[in-house]
């Protein structure tokens, strides 16, 4: 790898953890930059999932004021994200990527209409404050596992996946929606930095060069969410999450 390989790792790595505190999606930089460079895909699918796991962890420090009050609800799901993001693991190490690549772009345009409409898809599914408590539970823990499966398995945009999932089931602020998302992605990070580095094709120059930048861009990221106020928070993920999902789904149609 030579410097100039490394030093645009580095701004990639800074870059995607800003992206993934504020809206999630910050791998659509880290990814390619890894391709771009000569790593093989699968590799730089396994390498980049490795690499932005420590970003999440310092968006849980920019963001830890607004996981105030939600100790309960974190100890509960955790052990469901924890088992999604597993699930999703196996998938990547054992089945063809070919039909999952056509999947990936429906499933991000869909999580930011979730966002973008979540008022009258709430009039529809019920309120989180009108909904019972058991069928609310039910619902928290299907999201987190379905959004943790999609998360082992291809982490770009994680974070739109989640913020719409909770944020469609919970009654909370945007910010605290975040600051959970910041937290579960945290959490399927730790996942699948165990499994990829026990089984996965890692380029660890690449992650060397790329993880501690996440580092302080999460942070950073992570700091800026809090200062937004939610309708440009809002905006901000679903312009993001749109754009995500019409260049996964490119580059399935024409590029793959």
């Amino acid at each position: 790898m030579s410097w100039l390989d490394a030093a645009l790792l580095v701004a990639a790595g800074l870059a995607a953890g800003i992206v993934n505190a504020i809206a999630g999606g910050g791998s659509l930089i880290s990814f390619p930059t890894m391709v771009a460079i000569g790593i093989p895909p699968v590799s730089a699918n396994v390498s980049n999932s490795l690499s932005v796991a420590p970003g999440y962890a310092s968006s849980v420090v920019g963001s830890r004021a607004d996981l105030a009050g939600q100790g309960r609800r974190v100890l509960r799901i955790v052990p469901t994200a924890l088992a999604g993001a597993a699930c999703g693991c196996a998938l990547l190490l054992n089945t063809p990527r070919d039909l999952f690549d056509y999947v990936v772009p429906f499933l991000v345009l869909g999580a930011t209409m979730t966002l973008a409409f979540q008022a009258r898809l709430r009039a529809l599914v019920g309120h989180p404050r009108e909904v019972s408590p058991a069928r609310g539970v039910v619902m928290l823990h299907t999201a987190v596992f379905l959004c943790a499966v999609y998360g082992g398995y291809f982490n770009a945009a994680l974070g739109v996946l989640l913020v719409a999932g909770l944020a469609l089931v919970l009654d909370e602020t945007l910010a605290r929606v975040s600051a959970l998302k910041n937290l579960l992605s945290a959490v399927v990070g730790v996942v699948t930095v165990a499994v990829y580095s026990a089984f996965g094709p890692v380029d660890w120059a690449a992650v060397a060069a790329v993880a501690p930048a996440t580092v302080v861009g999460g942070y950073l990221g992570a700091r800026l969410a809090r200062r937004l106020p939610a309708a440009v928070l809002r905006v901000v993920i679903v312009v993001f999450g749109t754009a995500v999902g019409v260049w996964l789904l490119v580059r399935a149609l024409f590029l793959s």
